[in-house]
């Protein structure tokens, strides 16, 4: 921590960038934003819908919420608005004894959000900023939507009504990550975090099963790498320093997110021993590229270290609003601690993104990972393909599930038939909208019959907009 008179120069500083900015951005020039129409149009209310009709047959024993965040600006800067920035808002629906119950859609009660719609603002202590839009998960028994790189997360009731700011009940001293990592054997969650005030300093966090942070351990780095995801094994927490990096350049222009492709930060992958300090890791380079989201990893038998995750050549150039790059594919990347080295397989050269495994196997070796099928043409957006994937990695084969002409998935969350079923036995659930008529359901399908019709969809009578992440929190069920 630095002395007062060092904090007072920061924020000063600070300040005088966040007022240039601000100027930057009412100069620039007006234009349509490709994240602001069509598929991503926001939605401009909250709905509660009861007793919604399904189709199908809804699996027994599948009772809990299915629980998904994304970006829905209230009132957006098409100039400088980036998807990844606006107002965070939760869709949920609630299932159970094979009935649809309620879906309810919320915006996080940020500051911002608070104002814009005549409210009181989620309590709790802000860290940063308080846009929390990416991801929604279970942590101690507790709901929490979550974002990277400043905010604290925000602990939801189960109605998503009820909202408050929690720094897991005062233990996270610094910002938390979109993509905790629970470890089935510990039940922690394990997180690389960063803050853009802080450029030189990621961290590895770790939450213990009653949902208190045990682990800030700082780490150096330079330029200010997005790390918008990790991994885990049992020796390890492996840290994607990749060169998307924080941009003084674009945040004093006025854009909204400040993260550009940077080809003068090389790119490594790092192997943290999950006790370990930042002397302890193992650097290793590799060929220049950009990873989101992993699908799994383990240690190998010989020593290595087996990562499989979905790869961009680059991403975010000048003036990018959204992703911008294609997708290379699903990749495996084996890391040679021994020899520092990483080797990169294409499992699939498809585009695809979103990869999910069985997340009782994470951090184990494990045989199925489904994912997003994207568009080839990255001109369209990110969202606008119609089909899922599912890869049989022992085999090699791919399966397809099409939904058809304009019916547009999301992520789909795989959930096991009972805690004790074999890897693979359950359902996979998720969003998909029909553009033709507006509508969203909510679809069920059998993972091990991967490409026939879904088992079950609910009906929502309008477009859910295409957000982030969504997960299935088991029990609880309020009408």
């Amino acid at each position: 921590m630095g002395s007062p008179i060092e904090t007072l120069i920061r924020e000063t500083v600070t300040r005088g960038i966040e007022a240039l900015a601000a100027h930057n951005r009412k100069r620039m020039p007006r234009h349509a934003n490709p994240f602001l129409t069509g598929i991503h149009a926001p939605m401009t209310e909250e709905r509660t819908l009861t007793e919604l009709p399904v189709t199908g047959t809804i699996p027994a024993g599948l009772n809990g919420r299915y629980l998904r965040i994304g970006p829905n600006p209230i009132a957006p800067d098409p100039a400088s608005y980036h998807w990844f920035t606006g107002d965070g808002m939760v869709h949920g629906l609630a299932i159970a004894d094979g009935r649809a119950l309620w879906y309810r859609n919320r915006w996080i009660r940020s500051n911002a959000v608070a104002r814009a719609r005549g409210v009181v603002p989620a309590p709790g202590p802000r860290h940063v900023f308080d846009t929390v839009n990416t991801n929604v998960v279970d942590i101690g028994g507790r709901t929490f939507a979550l974002v990277e790189a400043g905010s604290y997360p925000v602990e939801l009731g189960e109605t998503l009504d009820d909202q408050r700011y929690n720094p897991f009940d005062g233990s996270l001293k610094g910002s938390f990550s979109a993509h905790p990592h629970r470890d089935p054997k510990t039940g922690e969650q394990h997180a690389i975090c960063y803050e853009g005030r802080d450029p030189g300093t990621i961290r590895h966090v770790v939450v213990d099963a009653a949902g208190r942070v045990i682990r800030e351990e700082p780490v150096a780095v330079k330029h200010g790498p997005m790390i918008h995801d990790c991994a885990l094994t049992d020796r390890f927490v492996i840290i994607l320093d990749l060169p998307v990096t924080f941009s003084m350049k674009a945040l004093v222009a006025g854009h909204g997110f400040p993260y550009r492709w940077n080809p003068a930060h090389p790119a490594r992958v790092g192997l943290l021993p999950r006790h370990g300090g930042q002397d302890d890791i193992i650097w290793c380079p590799v060929a220049p590229g950009y990873a989101f989201h992993v699908a799994n990893a383990h240690d190998a038998d010989d020593g290595s270290v087996i990562l499989d995750l979905c790869v961009y050549d680059t991403m975010f150039g000048d003036g990018a609003q959204g992703p911008d790059a294609r997708s290379r594919g699903l990749e495996r990347w084996t890391i040679d601690p021994a020899g520092r080295m990483v080797a990169i397989r294409t499992l699939d050269a498809a585009p695809q993104e979103f990869p999910r495994p069985d997340e009782r196997f994470f951090g184990r070796p494990s045989r199925h990972v489904w994912s997003l099928a994207l568009p080839a043409d990255p001109a369209n957006r990110f969202i606008g393909a119609t089909a899922l994937y599912a890869h049989d990695l022992v085999t090699g084969e791919r399966q397809v599930h099409d939904f058809g002409p304009n019916r547009h998935p999301g992520e789909f969350v795989f959930v096991p038939e009972t805690p004790d079923s074999p890897e693979g036995h359950g359902w996979l659930i998720g969003f998909v909208i029909d553009m033709a008529s507006e509508t969203t359901d909510l679809v069920i399908l059998d993972a091990r019959r991967f490409s026939e019709p879904p088992v079950a969809g609910i009906r929502l009578p309008h477009r859910v907009p295409p957000g982030f992440h969504g997960n299935w929190i088991a029990g609880g069920s309020t009408p």
